[in-house]
């Protein structure tokens, strides 16, 4: 019981994390706010936004005016209506994957309205007095973020999620209880627990290393794999935070029972003399 508690224990953690961490909306806009300043995220998106500009105007953006219009987006990285765009963009989309997988069809793609991060951005530029801001255009304009494929894999994924979250941590919580209970030796199987604890713990974060890395693999040879890490590392923190927490808790739990069940030898008196009879 001990041994499988131990094994449910960073799974739970996972499937905690995945179905409770990431469909907090606000908890996700807060972890991915900080990557607007990132200096490989805003490579990335100004690659992306000259991909797309020269998709719809045609060679010139990919000829000598490629560079000008690259360095013209990177300025605007750097500013407040970016940040405002960036954190009004991760809000819009979350919502609507979240909807998606909740309550949405199957064989139906994950769309988003670009008009509110339009509208964001537009009101930070007017609120800095810039020329023109007034006549940005606020189209109400669907754009695809998920196919329809990958959104009904993620909805099963997400009801199979829901129900571990629940259910692992509970039978690993009961199942150390029934084997801490039934054990011989109580405190020798409270030390087995929180050894087993700490080993889950590490596990829990050699999984998260390793699926950075295979994250990172499964992307095509592009320059902008650091913008993918850094999205990924910010997206894992709090699980890495609690792998070293299981590690922590457990090798503490396994020293303290360990020290206040060492052995105190007493040092061995003399018997007493026996009295004498006395002889009458």
């Amino acid at each position: 019981m001990i041994a499988l508690a131990c094994l449910l224990l960073p799974f739970g953690a996972l499937a905690g994390w995945a179905a409770y961490g990431l469909t907090d909306t606000g908890r996700y806009v807060r972890t991915m706010a900080p990557l607007a300043a990132d200096p490989a995220v805003r490579d990335a998106v100004a690659d992306a936004v000259r991909e797309e500009l020269a998709d719809e105007l045609g060679p010139p953006l990919r000829g000598p005016l490629g560079p000008f219009v690259r360095d013209a987006v990177r300025s605007f990285t750097r500013t407040d209506a970016f940040r405002a765009g960036w954190d009004a963009a991760n809000r819009v989309t979350h919502t609507a994957v979240l909807h998606a997988v909740r309550e949405g069809d199957s064989g139906r793609p994950v769309t988003v309205d670009i008009a509110p991060v339009a509208a964001e951005v537009k009101r930070e530029l007017l609120d800095d007095r810039v020329p023109l801001a007034d006549r940005i255009p606020v189209p109400h304009t669907e754009v695809a973020v998920l196919p329809a494929a990958e959104a009904d894999r993620l909805r099963e994924g997400y009801d199979v999620l829901e129900v571990a979250a629940f259910w692992l941590p509970l039978a690993a919580f009961l199942l150390a209880v029934a084997g801490i209970t039934l054990a011989g030796c109580r405190r020798r199987a409270v030390t087995a627990t929180a050894l087993g604890t700490a080993l889950g713990g590490a596990l829990l974060g050699l999984a998260v290393a390793a699926g950075r890395r295979l994250t990172l693999a499964g992307l095509p040879a592009t320059p902008h794999r650091p913008a993918a890490g850094a999205v990924y590392d910010a997206l894992t923190a709090t699980l890495r935070t609690a792998s070293w927490l299981l590690l922590a808790l457990g090798l503490t739990v396994a020293a303290t029972t360990w020290l206040t069940t060492r052995p105190h030898r007493t040092p061995l008196t003399p018997p007493a003399p026996r009295p004498t009879e006395t002889q009458t």
